[in-house]
C-alpha cells in the first residue's frame, strides 16, 4: 500500500528505465539494461525578470550504483541550456534570488547535512550560506531578498559529531543508543524510527548569516510562504493535542521574528496546505482537504481565506476532483493550480473571486509542476505517452517545448503505441484502461498480455510516459494498466466504493479490462500475466486467491495479512478509521486479508520487497513466500538489502525489471530462463 506523496516517487524512480544509443545504431526498443540514459527532469522556475527558466535533472550512474541530480538553466525564449552545478551530491531545490542575483539551492554535497548554498549568477563557485546541526528541508526568498524563510529539523542529540567522535576513541566502533519511543506514530518509511524530533521555521539573514528560530514546540511546521510586505509568514501544522492520530494540519501566520505566537487562519479538522499569499496581502490561496472521516478517499479542493481571519471561500469545491500546488496569477485575479482527472493532469485556474473552472494546459498528458513569471510568462513540467517529463511554455494556448533532455536518446528507441479504452465491470461501472502495444505489432494477431496495477490504493495511471510499459511491451507483451475503483482523478464515490472491500469491486474492475483487451482481439486468453507495487501487490494477491486465469504473477512490497500488519507499518491511523481496531473488528480484518485464502493460489508468483520497508513491510512478503512454499507452489522470494518502498539502488531497479521480465517469459510464454549480462539467470 503507499499514498500519494510517496506513490509519486515511486513512480518516478519507475520511469527512469531506459538506455544510451550509439548514434549510427537503428532504432531499438528498451531493454532492462537501458536503465541509465533517460533522465529525470523536475521543479522548474522562471527568473523573476522572465529571461530563464532553472531546472533539475536527476541521473543514474551505474559505475557508482548512485543517483545524482543538478541544476541548468535555460532561456525562456529557448536556446542551451547551462549546467549550474556538477557535484556528485544532490543539489535541489533551485530558487531565484528576488532580484535574480542569485540561486540558492539545497545540497549536503560537502557531505555533511543538507545546508542552503548560494550560486553568483555573476560566475564563482557556489558557496555554502548555512551551517545548522540538522538537515535544512526547504527554503524561501522574502520578497526584499535579505532573509530566507527555513524548515530545519531540530538537533538529534544521540547523532554526535562523527569526527568528534572518531577522535575521542580511534579505532574503536561507537555503540549505538537504545532507541526510546514515545510518539503514537513511531515510525514513517524512509525515516525509520521516530523520536521527538520536529522541524521548525527559522528566518535566515543572508548578510550577517543569523539565524532566529520563529516556531518551536511538539510539532511539524512546513511549506513556508512570506507576504508581500515580508512582515509575516504562512506556514501549514498539525496542532491538536495528539498530532500523531490524525491529519489536521491548519494554515497559520506569524510574524517573521523571534517570540511570536503563531495565528491559526483555518480551524476545520481536514488537511490544509500548500499555503500562498495574494499579492495585495489580503488573501491566502491553500488546499483543504475532504471530510476527515473518508481518509484517502476524499478529493480535496481549493480554498481562500482571509488574513485578517474569518470563513474560508472554497473555489473548487463543485469539482471533485484532487488539485494541488495554488497560487495566485501576478494580478491577484486568478488563481492557479494542478487538475487531476480522469488519467489526465492539467493546468487550471478559476477566478479568484469564484467561478467557472478554465484548463490552461489540457489533452492527453500529465502536468507534474508549473511556474509563473511576472508578465504570466507560464512554464510546465508535462509528459505523455511518448515523451518523459520535460519543461514546457504555454503561451497561446499552445505548448513549446523548452527542455530536450530526453530527445536524443528517444530518436533512436522505437516505442509502443499507449491508447486508451474503456471497460465494462461486473455491475456495469465503466472503467478507463491503458493498452500498450509491442513496437511494430502486427494487427490481428493475439499477444501474450500483462495486467499491471497502479499503487495507492488512492492513485491513477495516467497519460505520463511509463517506461516499465515500455519495456515489458518490448518483449512482446500488450500491457493493460486500469484505474479501478479505489483509483483517484474520478471522484470521492469512485474512489470510495472500495472502502473496506479491497480486493472485490476493483478485482472486477481489472478482469473487465482484461477481458476487453480479449475481446479486442488483442489479448491471448491462454497467456496472461498479472502484477503490481504496492497497492498493486495487494491486489495481486487478491486476484492469485480468486482465479488462475494467470499464469504469472509478480507481487511487490503487498500486503497480504492485515492482521499482522498493524503496529509493523506506518499507517495506524488510516487502519483504524477505515477497519477499526483489530481486536474490535477481527473477523473485517481478515475478511480483506487474501493471506486466510492462500490455499486457493495456483499462479506462479515472484514476490519481491525492500528489506527496510516500513510503508508495507517485508514481513507481509516473508508470510506469502513462506505460505506458497508450505504449500508446494512455483514461488520466489527477492529481498533488496538497505532499500525502502521505493527501491532507489539503480542496480536493482535494473534486477526487478529483469526479474519481472524473466518470470513472464518462463510461465506466461513458457521460454526458457535467458542469461544475463553475467552469464546468470535472474
Amino acid at each position: 500500500m503507499n499514498r500519494r506523496a510517496r506513490l509519486l516517487a515511486v513512480f518516478a524512480l519507475t520511469a527512469l528505465l531506459t538506455a544510451p544509443l550509439a548514434a549510427a545504431e537503428a532504432p531499438r526498443s528498451l531493454k532492462p539494461e537501458d536503465l541509465f540514459a533517460l533522465k529525470a527532469v523536475g521543479d522548474p522556475r522562471i527568473s523573476p525578470d522572465g529571461r530563464w527558466v532553472a531546472y533539475t535533472v536527476r541521473s543514474l550512474d551505474p559505475k557508482a550504483d548512485s543517483a545524482d541530480t543538478d541544476i541548468y538553466m535555460l532561456p525562456f525564449e529557448g536556446g542551451t541550456a547551462l549546467q549550474l552545478t556538477a557535484s556528485p551530491k544532490a543539489e535541489n531545490r533551485p530558487r531565484f534570488s528576488p532580484d535574480g542575483r542569485y540561486l540558492a539551492f539545497l545540497s549536503g554535497r560537502d557531505g555533511k547535512k543538507t545546508q542552503v548554498w548560494l550560486l553568483d549568477r555573476r560566475g564563482g563557485e557556489a558557496a555554502r550560506l548555512t551551517d545548522y546541526k540538522a538537515d535544512v528541508a526547504d527554503l524561501v526568498w522574502s520578497p526584499d531578498g535579505k532573509r530566507l524563510a527555513l524548515v530545519v529539523g531540530d538537533v538529534d542529540p544521540d547523532d554526535p559529531d562523527e569526527e568528534k567522535a572518531e577522535a575521542e576513541k580511534p579505532g574503536l566502533a561507537k555503540t549505538p543508543k537504545p532507541i526510546v519511543i514515545r510518539r503514537l506514530q513511531f515510525k514513517r518509511d524512509g525515516e525509520g524510527y521516530l523520536r521527538d524530533l520536529r522541524q521548525h521555521l527559522y528566518v535566515f539573514d543572508v548578510e550577517s548569516k543569523v539565524s532566529t528560530p520563529i516556531t518551536s514546540g511538539p510539532y511539524d511546521d512546513n511549506e513556508p510562504a512570506w507576504s508581500p510586505d515580508g512582515r509575516w509568514i504562512a506556514f501549514t501544522s498539525n496542532r491538536t493535542a495528539e498530532p500523531d492520530s490524525n491529519d489536521n494540519s491548519d494554515v497559520y501566520l506569524v510574524e517573521a521574528k523571534a517570540g511570536q505566537k503563531p495565528k491559526a487562519l483555518t480551524t476545520s479538522p481536514v488537511t490544509d496546505r500548500e499555503p500562498a499569499f495574494s499579492p495585495d496581502g489580503k488573501s491566502i490561496v491553500y488546499l483543504s482537504g475532504g471530510d476527515p472521516k473518508d481518509i484517502w478517499y476524499a478529493p480535496n479542493f481549493v480554498a481562500v481565506v482571509p488574513v485578517a481571519g474569518g470563513e474560508p471561500r472554497p473555489l473548487t469545491q463543485g469539482l471533485d476532483r484532487n488539485v494541488g500546488g495554488p497560487r495566485f496569477s501576478s494580478d491577484g485575479k486568478l488563481v492557479y493550480f494542478i487538475l487531476e482527472d480522469g488519467g489526465n493532469e492539467h493546468l487550471a485556474r478559476v477566478p479568484a473571486a469564484g467561478g467557472a473552472v478554465e484548463r490552461v494546459v489540457a489533452g492527453e498528458r500529465s502536468v507534474q509542476a508549473y511556474d509563473l513569471g511576472p508578465k504570466g510568462e507560464t512554464v510546465v513540467l508535462e509528459s505523455t505517452p511518448q515523451r518523459p517529463f520535460e519543461v514546457s511554455v504555454a503561451e497561446g494556448g499552445a505548448l513549446r517545448p523548452l527542455s530536450t533532455v530526453n530527445d536524443e536518446f528517444l530518436k533512436g528507441i522505437r516505442l509502443g503505441e499507449v491508447k486508451r479504452f474503456k471497460a465494462t465491470s461486473a455491475d456495469g461501472t465503466k472503467v478507463d484502461a491503458f493498452l500498450t502495444l509491442p513496437p511494430g505489432a502486427a494487427a490481428g494477431k493475439r499477444l501474450p498480455l500483462i495486467l499491471r496495477i497502479h499503487g495507492g490504493p488512492t492513485a491513477q495511471y495516467n497519460t505520463a510516459f511509463n517506461a516499465e510499459w515500455q519495456i515489458l511491451a518490448a518483449h512482446g507483451y500488450a500491457v493493460v494498466g486500469a484505474n479501478p475503483r479505489g483509483s483517484t482523478g474520478y471522484g470521492r464515490d469512485f474512489s470510495h466504493a472500495l472502502w473496506a472491500d479491497w480486493g472485490n469491486k476493483d478485482y472486477d474492475d481489472v478482469m473487465a479490462a482484461v477481458d476487453g483487451a480479449i475481446a479486442m482481439g488483442v489479448a491471448d486468453p491462454d497467456r496472461l500475466g498479472v502484477g503490481g507495487w504496492s497497492y498493486g501487490g495487494i491486489l495481486t494477491d487478491h486476484i492469485i486467491v480468486k482465479t488462475g486465469r494467470f499464469k504469472a504473477a509478480t507481487s511487490g512490497a503487498s500486503e497480504v495479512n492485515y492482521l499482522a500488519n498493524y503496529g509493523t507499518d506506518h499507517y495506524q491511523k488510516e487502519w483504524e478509521a477505515e477497519l477499526g481496531l483489530p481486536w474490535r473488528n477481527t473477523e473485517g480484518w481478515m475478511r480483506i486479508s487474501p493471506f486466510f485464502q492462500v490455499e486457493k493460489v495456483t499462479t506462479p508468483t515472484l514476490i519481491l520487497c525492500g528489506a527496510d520497508d516500513v510503508n508495507v513491510p517485508l514481513l507481509n512478503s516473508e508470510q506469502l513466500y513462506q505460505a506458497l512454499r508450505r504449500l508446494g507452489k512455483e514461488t520466489e522470494l527477492v529481498i533488496y538489502p538497505g532499500q525502502n518502498h521505493g527501491i532507489a539502488k539503480p542496480s536493482y531497479q535494473k534486477d526487478r525489471l529483469e526479474r519481472y521480465v524473466a518470470w513472464y517469459d518462463k510461465y506466461v510464454k513458457g521460454e526458457a530462463p535467458k542469461k544475463t549480462a553475467e552469464g546468470k539467470a535472474p
